[in-house]
């Protein structure tokens, strides 16, 4: 199963947003992007959000982990808890 310490980040291209990011798509045809920037949900205080991807790509909401929205001011643990819980839907 992956976690966190597996996830690639790369510096986002746009230096306004000052941040980082990462998208991964999981055998179960469900994905994350995981980001931290300027203006995402706690990044200012050095946490992240994360939003579920459908097997096309697109943002998920339909399902328990995103619970209709995005998820943000988390900590690397809760996205490693999240990232998992998306591997088992």
């Amino acid at each position: 199963m992956i976690g966190f310490n597996d996830l690639k980040f790369v510096e986002m291209e746009d230096k306004f947003y000052n941040g980082v990011k990462c998208r991964i798509h999981f055998d179960n045809g469900y994905g994350a992007s995981i980001v931290k920037h300027n203006y995402s949900y706690g990044g200012r205080e050095g946490l992240y959000e994360i939003a579920v991807l459908g097997s096309d790509g697109m943002l998920h909401y339909d399902n328990p982990v995103a619970k209709g929205d995005v998820r943000g001011y988390l900590t690397e643990e809760d996205v490693d808890t999240l990232i998992k819980e998306i591997q088992q839907l």
